[in-house]
């Protein structure tokens, strides 16, 4: 199977680092959510990733090679970077169809991928009567067209409907379980969150995390248990025993710190006492990502400490 392999990967603007000595393996088989703030050096990490720009130090190869010396690149690599790509003028069949000619893929795979898309019945109107969800979907269609054994997508759920975003995920993931190397840049932590198997953080051009996502959640969050009991007096003495101390929200339910479901379902068993609901509350990636990236958004808003001690 074949992985990107980012090694010192260093890309500079005079003074200034986009991306900075930056290593990562990103493996088949999972999807890697790939995220960072706004200026972080995701796109420009991608970018040189696909070959379209030339990195000031380090390399990043595709499979052990550069994208560069791939021969028919749509057969390895498929890729959206910016739905905005595609020729106006153009329809998706003859878009799709130059793709196909110049990678040397069979033009039945156009007609396939138009309606793996959802576009089959548009092949033949023109790309500029498209809204923006419909070329996202075009250049989703683009990067499945040469059945690639990596696939990479800037912000794919961008413009799409609530089915779209649905059909979108499922894809990410029936690509992974065929064993192919998934990599999605995204600004969306809850829908990210329902989809990656392992993060790639960016930090102004560095690293700052790589790691399987629920590592990531359990690492930036400490342990609670959220739960309502029609005995709270006794539930309280049996948990002041193992040192454990229930507080009262105010809606009728507790809440015990550094405590899981598993230890406190098993002592309310033991006790014979009654709970109505038992809960694990755990950091959200939204918060876990703010959390880790406070320091490294150079656009942050002033509002963002506030939501963090929130």
């Amino acid at each position: 199977m074949t992985s990107i392999d980012v090694h010192q990967l260093t890309k500079a603007y005079g003074t200034t680092r986009a991306v900075d000595r930056l290593s990562f393996r990103v493996r088949p088989g999972r999807i890697t959510g790939f995220l960072g703030p706004n200026g972080a050096g995701k796109s420009t990490t991608m970018r040189l990733v696909l070959g379209l720009d030339r990195p000031t130090g380090g390399t990043a190869t595709i499979g052990g090679r550069p994208y560069a010396e791939l021969a028919e690149p749509l057969r390895t690599v498929g890729a959206l970077l910016d739905a905005q790509a595609a020729h106006g003028s153009r329809t998706p069949r003859s878009h799709l169809s130059v793709l196909a000619v110049s990678n040397g893929i069979p033009l039945s795979r156009v007609a396939a991928v138009l309606e793996e898309t959802g576009l089959g019945e548009v092949g033949t109107r023109r790309i500029k009567t498209f809204s923006l969800g419909m070329r996202q979907r075009l250049g989703i269609a683009a990067a499945l067209l040469g059945e690639p054994e990596v696939v990479m997508l800037d912000e794919p759920s961008n413009g799409l409907d609530p089915e779209g975003i649905i059909w979108i995920r499922e894809l990410m993931k029936r690509l992974a379980r065929e064993g192919r190397t998934v990599l999605v840049s995204s600004h969306l932590m809850n829908e990210t969150a329902s989809f990656a198997d392992h993060l790639v953080v960016l930090g102004r051009g560095r690293l700052l995390a790589d790691t399987p996502i629920r590592e990531f959640l359990d690492s930036r969050s400490r342990p609670r248990v959220r739960l309502r009991t029609t005995e709270p007096a006794r539930l309280r003495s049996a948990l002041a025993a193992r040192g454990l101390t229930a507080v009262q929200a105010e809606d009728d339910r507790w809440t015990i710190d550094g405590a899981t479901s598993e230890t406190v379902g098993t002592l309310a068993a033991d006790e014979g006492i009654p709970l109505l609901e038992l809960t694990d509350e755990r950091a959200s990636l939204e918060q876990a990502y703010l959390d880790l990236t406070a320091d490294e958004a150079p656009f942050a808003a002033s509002t963002t400490s506030t939501r963090q001690e929130a």
